[in-house]
């Protein structure tokens, strides 16, 4: 069992001394992967429901600094050597499939093969209205941007002609650091989700989830993967559970769950946040050693 942490980019963990003092004590300290999320915009009076808290609403204050996950990791990578990073996700169909290939392919050379992209399909219709881009058929764009990004990173020369991205003998440089690949992990923790994960994916990312509904959801995973012809045992499964305690460690291993992603956010001073990430390690990590 792994642990990974998800404190970088947001409020306090925006600020680049904080940043800096999380990353290198993460990773002095054990922890598997720092993860970054991503919101472009935040609107003050949504009509959309946030999918992972009971009352609908984001915990994040709409005037909150809140950073480009692709940037984050950037910084955090350039003072670290072996944690892995990843995108705890990336809204794909909010950007272009081309670029967000060239910037992940980047951050991955840069950081010599430490990237996992986490994505998402997104929630909010404002964002998506923000940034021009239609809220329908979102999942079909998604699927969509992963195999055209793959068809990028693993030819010199590429095409591709689907419903959403064309482009034709093209060559987009540079190719990821570990064969032309980087490991695709779709967050969310509907059933749509879990197909996404099942036909797309080379893992899931559950977010904010009870700890009692973690094993309906990896059984769940499972019987889409069956499905699709996959081994359950495929995928990677993050969790990040909104209740719980180290405790847990050993009975969500036996479930399959491959990391546990602690969610926080830092103090506001490095000093503080060094300290901070050490109790963490010390609360999570020690005990499923």
């Amino acid at each position: 069992m792994q642990v990974g942490l998800h404190a970088l980019g947001i409020g306090d963990g925006a600020r680049p001394e904080i940043v800096r003092a999380v990353a290198e004590a993460a990773e002095a300290h054990g922890f598997a992967r720092l993860w970054s999320g991503e919101h472009v915009v935040l609107v003050d009076a949504p009509a959309s429901r946030y999918p992972y808290s009971a009352d609908g609403r984001i915990a994040v204050p709409v005037d909150a600094d809140w950073l480009d996950p692709f940037l984050t990791l950037s910084f955090a990578a350039a003072v670290t050597t072996t944690i892995g990073l990843a995108t705890g996700v990336l809204l794909l169909p909010e950007h272009n499939p081309v670029v967000v290939a060239k910037q992940a392919a980047t951050l991955d050379v840069l950081s010599g093969g430490r990237l996992t992209l986490g994505i998402g399909v997104g929630w909010s219709a404002e964002e998506f209205a923000a940034l021009g881009v239609p809220f329908a058929h979102r999942g079909r764009r998604t699927a969509e941007y992963v195999a055209a990004m793959r068809t990028l990173w693993a030819n010199d020369v590429a095409s591709f002609d689907g419903e959403f991205v064309r482009f034709d003998a093209i060559r987009v440089n540079p190719k990821p650091a570990r064969g032309r690949r980087i490991p695709v992990v779709v967050g969310g923790n509907s059933d749509a989700a879990l197909r996404r994960v099942a036909t797309l994916g080379d893992g899931w990312y559950g977010f904010n989830l009870p700890a009692a509904a973690v094993a309906e959801r990896v059984t769940a995973l499972a019987a889409e993967c069956a499905r699709q012809g996959r081994s359950p045992a495929e995928p990677t499964v993050a969790v990040a559970l909104s209740d719980g305690s180290p405790d847990l460690l050993s009975d969500l291993a036996e479930i399959g769950v491959t990391e546990l992603v602690v969610v926080e956010a830092p103090p506001a001073t490095p000093e503080a946040a060094t300290r901070w990430v050490a109790d963490l390690a010390d609360r999570w990590i020690t005990p499923g050693r």
